[in-house]
């Protein structure tokens, strides 16, 4: 059990530093667990709520990820959780991906 949580703690931080290395996503808050706070913010998009709710629902609706969400000092911020027993670094690369490619679809559409 201790080692499961370490591995999630460690897999939320490496999903968090994606995060902070991509000009186009920053983080909401510290990640001293397996909850990552984040948002997309592209320079680019004026209305950034509206932006992270839609792609929120678009992968939720997808089936092929879960994003919650919830307010922090105002902000529409999406949460990942690490939590699932069989979740390994290929699942949340993927949503990583998926994220970034409903960022990009959403940036052409609008």
């Amino acid at each position: 059990l201790i080692g499961r949580i370490r591995e999630h703690c460690r897999l939320a931080a490496l999903f968090a530093s994606w995060v902070e290395d991509s000009p186009d996503f920053e983080l909401l808050a510290p990640v001293p667990f397996a909850l990552v706070c984040f948002r997309a913010c592209p320079a680019d998009v004026e209305d950034l709520d509206a932006l992270n709710e839609r792609i929120m629902n678009e992968i939720n609706a997808s089936g092929e990820a879960y994003i919650s969400h919830t307010k922090l000092n105002g902000v529409f911020t999406l949460r990942l959780s690490v939590g699932s027993i069989r979740v390994e670094e290929r699942h949340l690369k993927k949503v990583w991906d998926i994220l970034n490619e409903r960022l990009k679809a959403g940036r052409v559409n609008s």
